[in-house]
């Protein structure tokens, strides 16, 4: 019993006060941060509620700059999924460690140069190396050999294309086109222009990945499995 006591009273006299641990949380550094917080807030008009509002201003411009941008869709290119006035939220940070887009993303990037002087939204069809051909005996798109069923997402009543084309897409860059084949300018119309309609991946912003407004068509978007079984330019499946 005595023996069991000791071991008590050491464990008891072994822990730090209550007083020791404030001070220890409440050392130089602690209180330097405290103190600028506060110098900062008595110098803003409003004191901590604009400081507030501007962390939060700075933390959105960030987030924004870097990690998810909002774009609104200006035209219907990509209907059905994607409707005009949609906002898409954009997912910069996809290829950036890596990671390079792959087919049946859709994706948001600067057109300049190459499609006009703004940003577009479209769909990867080709990558570097693809042979995409349009169309197949069935009027289906068909990549590097492979015929592509793109029913799931093409709008209602359009062909894959009305325009033929046979083209190699280039290393490092990306053939793309709308879902509203009919009302679309992308890699077809532009295949004489320079890069021949084709995007370097370097000019790709981000990936779309959720449909952020409305409210009522909330959703997030997939890539189409439509590509999933299409071969590699060198044979391997993508």
């Amino acid at each position: 019993m005595d023996t069991e006591a000791q071991h008590t009273e050491r464990d008891r006299s072994s822990r730090p006060t209550e007083s020791e641990d404030i001070s220890d949380a409440e050392g130089p550094e602690g209180r330097s941060r405290f103190a600028l917080v506060a110098r900062a807030a008595d110098w803003l008009p409003g004191g901590r509620i604009t400081l507030t509002v501007l962390v939060c201003l700075l933390f959105l411009v960030l987030f924004s700059n870097f990690v998810m941008q909002p774009f609104e869709i200006p035209s219907s290119s990509m209907e059905r999924g994607l409707r005009i006035g949609d906002r898409v939220l954009v997912n910069k940070l996809a290829y950036r460690f890596g990671a390079e887009p792959r087919r049946g993303d859709v994706v948001v990037f600067d057109g300049t140069g190459y499609f006009g002087n703004a940003d577009y939204v479209k769909r990867v069809v080709g990558v570097g190396g693809d042979h995409v051909v349009c169309c197949d005996k069935k009027g289906r798109l068909e990549v590097n050999g492979r015929s592509v069923d793109e029913s799931t997402f093409l709008y209602p009543g359009d062909s894959p294309s009305d325009v033929s084309f046979d083209v190699v897409v280039p290393a490092g860059s990306l053939f793309l086109l709308g879902d509203h084949r009919r009302d679309s300018s992308d890699s077809r119309d532009h295949l004489g222009s320079p890069g021949g309609g084709m995007i370097p991946v370097g000019d790709v912003i981000g990936r779309a990945d959720w449909i952020a407004w409305p409210a009522g068509h909330w959703t997030r978007l997939q890539r189409a499995a439509a590509y999933a079984r299409v071969p590699t330019a060198d044979g391997a499946h993508g």
